[in-house]
């Protein structure tokens, strides 16, 4: 059984959603977010990624974390940010390249994370954990969403869209061109109707922010060894729930610094050992994915991009192996990288890199041609219902498996623990 609640969110005052509103702190560097700063001087990564204003410190620094606190405060001093003087439920729609994605911004309760009601896909790592853990205890704050996903809910669909009759609180038009909105249900009675609807609803899983939402649970209980008496709004995390339809996954490329001791040609001829290699003409570089000539459903089907040519490679599907490692990212692991390339950690190799999100495949060519990289991969995406599967049986997916779209916005909905 899901517990959803009402927060009363601090958000922009009216008309200054625009200039405020920023890209997660996670999908750009300290540098990136200084230009975007630089040309929007209310963006939210000033308190998200403060080191990126003192480049000169660590940036895990204490005085990294108490500038953006700062930042924080002083908006609301300015009302540059409000907040709200009632709990409310908030519908947030994402409407990019013709579709549109309705989900629920709510609070959820980090003990059902730690409990196993919010399911987990992915491992944390350490210091990414350890620094949104002090970046909220630091705010006393959830700054930016746990993106979350449920099965699919004919009541809540129905009573999310009717959230969306009216106009938005707030509308912005984020830099890929897709738009984002807010509406706010602050009628006690609808709040209630929804609360009991995803009372129906037995489990969540989380699609993008394993660290935010451990993180969060990581403040709320430290606070307690530290002997603090905390109220119940401490153990609530900010997040947006979508149902497993309204979301869309991309496969998430992979880019190779070093093919070791093969030249592009004896690599290709190694490879022929476990896959199907074709030569792949007819490459659309505006698209954003790659659809295989051979039938996927009988095959593990990945491209490579090697000396400015697309290869299909196919590896037979074995059927008595586990979810996990019948993911197409497993056996590419498994049976490229590790026995021709000798990568066997795929989160810390530094031949191996990742290239994620809804990006044409010019950018993906782009990081070869230019010399940056040897190679590249392109992945077909996970379904929806695998990644659930895999988090139902207590599985952790490999590294980087997934890209979720929609991508939220930071700074629309900022929920305090206090």
């Amino acid at each position: 059984m899901v517990h959803i609640y009402p927060f009363a969110a601090v958000r922009p005052a009216d008309g200054k959603a625009q200039e405020i509103t920023a890209v997660p702190y996670d999908v750009v560097s300290a540098s990136e977010a200084r230009e975007i700063i630089a040309v929007q001087p209310l963006s939210f990564l000033r308190i998200s990624r403060a080191d990126a204003l003192l480049p000169d410190s660590d940036p895990y620094a204490d005085q990294v974390y108490s500038l953006s606190r700062q930042i924080f405060d002083e908006y609301l001093t300015d009302k540059v940010i409000i907040q709200e003087s009632d709990p409310a439920l908030y519908v947030y729609r994402v409407l990019h390249d013709g579709r549109s994605y309705t989900g629920l911004s709510c609070c959820v309760d980090a003990r059902e994370y730690k409990s196993g009601i919010i399911h987990k896909h992915e491992l944390t790592r350490y210091d990414k954990e350890e620094d949104r853990t002090r970046h909220i205890d630091a705010m006393n704050a959830n700054t930016g969403p746990v993106v979350l996903l449920h099965l699919k809910n004919e009541d809540v669909a129905t009573l999310l869209q009717k959230g969306t009759a009216g106009a938005p609180l707030m509308e912005v038009t984020a830099a890929n061109g897709s738009i984002h909105q807010i509406f706010a249900i602050r009628d006690p009675d609808q709040i209630q109707i929804l609360a009991k609807a995803f009372g129906e609803i037995p489990a969540l899983y989380i699609a993008d922010g394993h660290h935010r939402c451990k993180s969060a649970l990581n403040v709320a209980e430290r606070r307690i060894e530290r002997g603090i008496s905390i109220p119940e709004e401490t153990w609530h995390v900010m997040g947006v729930v979508f149902a497993e339809d309204e979301v869309k996954v991309h496969g998430y490329s992979r880019l190779l610094t070093s093919l070791g001791e093969y030249t592009p040609q004896t690599f290709l001829t190694a490879l022929r050992a476990v896959a199907t290699v074709t030569p792949f003409d007819g490459v659309e570089p505006s698209a954003y994915s790659i659809t295989p000539k051979q039938k996927k459903g009988e095959l593990h089907v990945f491209h490579l991009y090697l000396e400015g040519r697309w290869y299909e490679c196919a590896i037979q599907i074995s059927g008595a192996v586990s979810r996990i490692d019948s993911l197409d990212v497993s056996v590419l692991q498994d049976q490229v990288l590790v026995p021709f390339l000798g990568i066997t950690d795929s989160r810390g190799d530094a031949r191996l890199q990742y290239l994620g999100g809804a990006r044409p495949i010019r950018d993906l060519m782009a990081k070869v041609d230019s010399g940056e990289y040897v190679a590249a991969i392109a992945m077909q995406p996970v379904d929806v219902q695998t990644v659930c599967a895999i988090a139902d049986d207590g599985g952790i997916m490999p590294p980087k498996s997934t890209w979720f779209e929609p991508k939220l916005l930071s700074g629309l909905l900022v929920h305090l623990l206090e």
